[in-house]
């Protein structure tokens, strides 16, 4: 799905989302969680810098790729083919849950995919996100990267999580707006290509399991 036709279709699911917390009985559908691949496009939050894009934008324009600038904080990230992006759009008060806990749990969701491909990931102190060899500043690299934004206790945005990504559109960024850190991707780590359909259902059933709930395709 193209980039601006998921943020429109958030944002329309958001106001639904918020419109049915005045409603009895609006717990028994606390909201959605969308799973997407994007084409080529890159997004800076709210608290990014323009600066950490490093090249302009006719040469992503040649690189078949696109530039936003959107309502969800962190800094400048990547998404595309092979990169699983998850949007939760969710009431956080059906939950029982603040942002920072909410934030946790969707880096505990990754991390507990990850040990079904006993890969051990982490988080990183200061930082967003899913991280491998957080504790090794010369070999940490980010599988997950993470921005959010909440209106009303309701969420969206979310996750971008790294499969078969192509990693060299990262090299025309500063990812996340770090210089010094690394950016992998399951299929990197593996050595093969990874299916794409059993990642996703990991993360869904992960998903449910974490925030103890049905998820109803």
């Amino acid at each position: 799905m193209d980039y601006d036709a998921a943020w429109v279709l958030q944002e329309e699911l958001l106001n639904e989302v918020i419109a049915s917390k005045k409603q009895e009985n609006s717990s028994e559908k606390a909201g959605y969680f969308l799973l997407v691949e994007h084409p080529h496009v890159f997004t800076l939050g709210n608290s990014g810098k323009q600066d950490n894009l490093l090249v302009n934008e006719d040469f992503l324009t040649s690189k078949g790729a696109k530039f936003y600038k959107i309502n969800r904080g962190g800094d400048i990230t990547y998404h595309g083919p092979g990169q699983i992006v998850g949007y939760p759009i969710i009431n956080l008060e059906a939950f029982g849950i603040g942002v920072r806990d909410y934030v946790y749990l969707l880096e505990e969701i990754i991390i507990s995919v990850l040990k079904h491909y006993d890969i051990s990931a982490t988080r990183l102190e200061g930082a967003t996100g899913v991280w491998l060899d957080a504790d090794h500043p010369s070999k940490s690299r980010k599988i997950c990267a993470m921005g959010v934004r909440v209106s009303r206790s309701v969420t969206m945005h979310g996750f971008a999580f790294n499969i078969n990504t192509d990693l060299e559109f990262y090299q025309l960024i500063n990812p996340c707006g770090f210089t010094d850190k690394g950016v992998t991707s399951l299929a990197k780590e593996l050595g093969q290509v990874i299916d794409m359909e059993d990642v996703k259902a990991l993360v869904n059933e992960q998903f449910a399991l974490i925030f103890n709930c049905n998820i109803q395709k």
